[in-house]
C-alpha cells in the first residue's frame, strides 16, 4: 500500500502485546513477493525501537501472529510479544474467551427478523482460497456459528435494492471466510465482496470490519476492550 506506516496503525502497545487498526487491503503476513505485510511491518517497527521495551538496533523480535483477518477486511488485531503472552492469548481464543464483534454492510434486507442466529457446515476449498456451505457430514466440514443484528438502513441508488443496511455480527467460530460465506448463504452476501457477491455492481470496497476485541491482558489479568470506528466506503452515512 501507498504511504503505508505501520506507526499510523497502532493503537495499543505494552511489553507483553501490540495491538493495531489493519486497514483493508494489507496482508496480515505472507504477502506476494516486493508487497509489505503487517507482521513484517510491526517487526521492522519494534527491531528499531518502538513506542514500549525497546528492542536492540537491527534485533529480530519476537512476534506471534494470535488471530487474522482477510485481506480486504479492515479491524482491530492483536499480536503478542512475549512467547507467554502468545501461549495464554492463543488459550483464551481456543477456549472461546477472547470475543470479536464485526460491522458488515449487505444491499439485502433480512427477510422478517432483524436479529437472527446462523448454524452451517462450511468447507473449504485450497485450490481456490473459497468456502461453501455444504451438508453435514460432508468429510472436511466443520460447524460455523453466527449471530447478527441490523442496525441501521439507509438509500443508496448503487445498491441493486436501492438501500444500504448496517449490520453487527458476533463469531460463535473462526472459520474460512465465515461471515462473507454465511451471510452470502443466508441471501445478504456483502457489499464489495467480488467472490461471493458477484452481482454486485456498487464498486464499493468489502463492507466488513472488525470492530471490537475484548480479552483479559496475558500478564496483567485485566479485560481489555478495543473499539474502532470502520474507514471504509461501505460504511459512509451511517451513524457509528
Amino acid at each position: 500500500m501507498r504511504n503505508f506506516r505501520v506507526e499510523d496503525t497502532i493503537i495499543y502497545e505494552d511489553r507483553e502485546i501490540l495491538l493495531c487498526h489493519k486497514s483493508a487491503g494489507i496482508a496480515v503476513q505472507n504477502a506476494r513477493f516486493g508487497t509489505m505485510d503487517l507482521e513484517s511491518a510491526i517487526r521492522n517497527y519494534l527491531a528499531f525501537g518502538g513506542a514500549a521495551g525497546a528492542q536492540r538496533c537491527g534485533k529480530i523480535p519476537y512476534l506471534a501472529v494470535i488471530h487474522r483477518l482477510d485481506q480486504p477486511v479492515e479491524g482491530v488485531l492483536v499480536f503478542a510479544r512475549t512467547p507467554d503472552a502468545a501461549r495464554e492469548l492463543s488459550r483464551q481464543i481456543s477456549g472461546g474467551e477472547m470475543n470479536k464483534k464485526y460491522l458488515a454492510v449487505t444491499a439485502q434486507a433480512p427477510g422478517d427478523r432483524n436479529e437472527q442466529f446462523l448454524k452451517d457446515f462450511l468447507k473449504k476449498d485450497s485450490k481456490t482460497n473459497t468456502s461453501s456451505v455444504v451438508r453435514r457430514g460432508t468429510p472436511g466440514s466443520k460447524e460455523a456459528r453466527l449471530s447478527y443484528k441490523v442496525l441501521q438502513e439507509i438509500a443508496d441508488d448503487r445498491t441493486i435494492s436501492g438501500k444500504r443496511f448496517l449490520v453487527e455480527i458476533h463469531l460463535d467460530t473462526g472459520r474460512h471466510h465465515q461471515i462473507r460465506v454465511q451471510m452470502s448463504h443466508a441471501g445478504m452476501p456483502l457489499l464489495g465482496d467480488r467472490k461471493y457477491n458477484p452481482e454486485d455492481k456498487s464498486n464499493l470496497p468489502l463492507g466488513l470490519c472488525s470492530c471490537e476485541l475484548t480479552f483479559i491482558h496475558p500478564a496483567k489479568k485485566k479485560k481489555m476492550k478495543f473499539e474502532i470506528s470502520p474507514r471504509g466506503d461501505a460504511f459512509e452515512g451511517f451513524d457509528i
